[in-house]
């Protein structure tokens, strides 16, 4: 069994074929799917597909960055009602996004310390999205550093020195599409990195693996990733898989 610990399947990419989409996962052996939240615009369709799929999807809930706009304090509202209504297994994907807007830093940081602190509350992971701001989002973790911390690092892109200090602030590392690329630089150094602290994801429909880079992304294409861990660390697919999933069931709990 595999686990996609980031997928978007409320992404309109997947309106004309979601039934078949889906079965190809199930069919490849991925059979746990986290779905993490963007905005209050994604709530209802979380929902829908959480009804459809009660044994495989799995929901977050929080406030993604590049969506910290000026009415960032009423969304965060929306996140904390949700959390006082029903249970979510991650507090994601939040952090902060330097990529599109510089401007907005500040929102974006007291955002992002805002949802670690209700993470906290619910005794629940964190999945940090982190686009060019490392320095940004470890200033956030080491502020918030203590015991009641822990999550992903989503989509993780950084250098060695990057994956141990994340990892130093107890999280897990979020492999996907990238650790196939030839110009993807963390496949270089991935082997020194304990395969315990790391959990697999498509962040679908983002980021397909080689052979489908530059192509929609979709669930299954998950074999591809943990086919190319398994080159790396020298493993078999089999292990690969299920060391992955039990690192994921640490961090969900599920």
């Amino acid at each position: 069994m595999l686990t996609d610990t980031h997928t978007h399947l409320y992404s309109d990419h997947f309106k004309d074929d979601f039934s078949s989409m889906m079965q190809r996962a199930f069919d490849s052996g991925v059979k746990r799917l986290f779905i993490p939240a963007i905005d209050s615009s994604t709530t209802e369709a979380m929902y829908f597909l959480e009804k459809q799929y009660p044994d495989n999807i799995f929901l977050m809930m929080g406030l993604h960055p590049t969506s910290v706009k000026d009415n960032f304090k009423e969304e965060l509202e929306h996140v904390k009602k949700q959390f006082s209504k029903r249970n979510f297994f991650a507090v994601g994907e939040i952090g902060i996004d330097l990529y599109w807007d510089k401007s907005n830093l500040e929102n974006q940081q007291k955002a992002f310390k805002a949802q670690i602190q209700l993470a906290k509350k619910y005794q629940l992971p964190i999945v940090i999205h982190c686009r060019d701001a490392f320095d940004e989002v470890f200033e956030i973790l080491e502020s918030e550093n203590d015991d009641d911390l822990f999550g992903i690092f989503h989509c993780f892109t950084g250098t060695e020195e990057q994956a141990n200090k994340a990892i130093s602030y107890n999280m897990k590392l979020g492999i996907g599409g990238v650790v196939t690329f030839k110009n993807g630089k963390i496949d270089t150094f991935l082997n020194k990195i304990d395969i315990r602290n790391i959990v697999l994801e498509t962040d679908s429909p983002y980021l397909s693996p080689v052979p489908y880079r530059g192509k929609r992304n979709e669930s299954s294409y998950l074999t591809f990733i943990s086919k190319r861990l398994a080159e790396i660390y020298e493993l078999s697919e089999k292990e690969i898989s299920r060391i992955t999933t039990q690192n994921s069931k640490d961090v969900f709990g599920i």
